[in-house]
């Protein structure tokens, strides 16, 4: 079977050149080749045509083997390039290999040609993929992997660089967008509307935005954009544009429409923010601001205005989270974790999920009252109502949860409590329940945040005999090199890649190399999101151990409340 092979030679005989074609061929390749024999003809078949190889000889009339190597250097590409001479000293063949030559043969030993060869041009195309790798990874370290515009490390990254330039006649605007109706979408229709829902609507700010200005997802349903030197009346002017463009936006999942808007909160970014936690809590009020006021509307924030700062969702949650703890007012749901695989045997798994009742009786989803929970240090006690909640309900129903293997969601506060794994030990003894029933989950990003206390929670925690899931796993594709490092038992691959495998080839080719290393290294995968049954068979096909998603099954409470 023959191989195709593009060689450039520079060499002044044709007959010389001949020589060697014959050479190659009979060795199996098949060559599309040029002949040059000047710097003029060497630059000419550069630009013209993306060479595996170059084969040049030592001296020429009018050019030499050095000269090559320069031009080839120069032209930025990754080209091997082997000297073969019919005579060369062995000194200006070590300053030849020094100089960028991969490899020097004679003329009277043309049966190292084809070896040689053979191994330059794997070992080039092994760098080139080496360097797209490098790149891919780059790239989804700083990019969103829904909607594939900045994420919000790549963002953050991008406003320190301003603020560190920014003097007191530079300005920057910053809009802090939420979508209104996002959690309306997702609760109605599930992850996958809500995941398209978030794709249109990028394709709408970038329409409405100026081509240096930066998009970012920033989380769930929130998105900034960074405009560069831009006045408060254009970021002004550019926010109206984007509010209006959305009012007039149309989405519809399964035949029913669906009335999107966004709230905007404005930020002039100028020498009175030091700091990226100035900016972003700045915008964060400005944009409930503009949700308080009505919603689909922008408000600017003035650094003057005192009322505005004291008007924080934040602070006004934690008051609530503090009585809502007091009056037992958290729920437990649960979502199965489906084995996939003729995993017959395993047992009977599901995810704690948590909910709240609010004063008015009405039922509050997470992303309402976690980001508070954090800022103000309740997560922690959150998280230990959770654990004691679920350990009355594992002893309260031992005959039908003997085999049970719940999952536990834990902050990146508890991980670096060192007092938990005590309250885990003492609850464990107070309820009677097996270690083996418990699996506790932390996200990769709380992991390696600070990786000593991340290892040495999780290893205590395992003592104990409990089960370690790495949640939401390829989000931060720095996670691969920290698998040899964390004690786990399951890998939960994220969702934002499992949602859109069934037509995504790089998010299906990402979550079977996610599972694979997964297997390698012990562990068991599940994959998050699984929304339709196309999901799960792919999922299946892949390998992948077990699958969570509302194809399987929507939350549900975990004890139901009385009528």
């Amino acid at each position: 079977m023959s191989n195709p092979l593009h060689v450039l030679f520079v060499e002044d005989s044709e007959s010389d050149t001949m020589l060697l074609v014959r050479e190659l061929s009979k060795a199996g390749y098949t060559l599309d080749y040029e002949r040059v024999e000047d710097e003029q003809g060497l630059l000419g078949a550069l630009a013209r045509k993306d060479w595996d190889i170059v084969i040049t000889d030592h001296n020429l009339p009018r050019f030499s083997s050095a000269e090559t190597m320069v031009l080839v250097k120069q032209s930025g590409r990754d080209i091997p390039v082997i000297i073969v001479s019919g005579s060369i000293g062995e000194e200006y063949a070590v300053a030849a290999m020094k100089a960028g030559a991969y490899d020097y043969i004679m003329k009277d030993n043309l049966k190292r040609l084809a070896p040689a060869i053979g191994r330059e041009v794997r070992e080039a195309r092994n760098r080139r993929a080496h360097r797209k790798a490098e790149s891919t990874i780059q790239y989804m370290q700083n990019h969103d992997g829904l909607t594939g515009v900045v994420n919000r490390s790549g963002f953050e990254k991008r406003v320190n660089e301003l603020l560190s330039e920014i003097d007191r006649d530079t300005q920057h605007g910053f809009l802090y967008i939420d979508v209104d109706q996002f959690k309306l979408v997702n609760d109605t229709c599930g992850h996958v509307a809500g995941d398209e829902l978030l794709r249109q609507l990028v394709d709408v700010f970038r329409h409405n935005i100026r081509g240096n200005d930066i998009l970012a997802r920033l989380g769930g349903d929130e998105f900034g954009i960074l405009l560069g030197n831009c006045s408060l009346a254009k970021a002004e002017q550019i926010a109206d544009n984007l509010i209006q463009a959305v009012n007039q936006f149309q989405f519809s999942w399964g035949g029913k429409p669906f009335a999107v808007a966004v709230s905007i909160g404005l930020v002039l970014l100028d020498y009175h923010y030091p700091t990226l936690d100035d900016v972003m809590s700045a915008a964060d009020v400005a944009c409930f601001t503009a949700k308080d006021q009505g919603r689909n509307r922008m408000y600017v924030y003035n650094p003057e205005d005192e009322s505005l700062v004291n008007r924080k969702d934040e602070m006004q949650w934690a008051s609530r989270l503090h009585h809502a703890l007091e009056d037992n007012r958290f729920r437990l749901y649960h979502q199965k974790i489906h084995a996939l695989n003729g995993h017959a045997h395993a047992p009977v798994m599901y995810e704690i999920l948590l909910r709240l009742i609010d004063e008015d009786g009405q039922l509050v989803m997470p992303n309402r009252f976690i980001p508070a929970a954090e800022r103000y240090d309740l997560i922690t006690n959150i998280d230990r109502w959770v654990i004691d909640n679920i350990l009355q309900f594992l002893a309260g129903h031992r005959a039908e949860q003997s085999q049970a293997l719940a999952f536990i969601n834990l902050s990146g506060a508890s991980i670096n409590e060192s007092s938990l794994p005590d309250y885990i030990r003492h609850k464990l003894q107070q309820y009677d329940v097996a270690a083996r029933q418990l699996c506790f989950e932390i996200t990769e990003t709380a992991a390696i945040s600070n990786l000593s206390n991340a290892v040495g929670f999780l290893n205590q925690i395992r003592a104990l005999g409990c089960c370690i899931a790495l949640d939401d796993f390829g989000t931060g594709m720095s996670s691969f090199s920290y698998l040899k490092t964390l004690p786990a038992d399951f890998i939960k691959i994220d969702g934002e890649f499992v949602a859109s495998m069934a037509d995504n080839d790089m998010n299906r080719a990402i979550v079977d190399a996610i599972n694979s290393i997964g297997h390698v290294g012990g562990l068991k995968t599940i994959g998050e999101y699984a929304e339709s049954e196309q999901i799960i068979e792919a999922l299946t096909d892949l390998g992948v151990d077990y699958a969570q998603g509302y194809c399987i099954q929507r939350p549900c409470e975990l004890i139901p409340t009385a009528d």
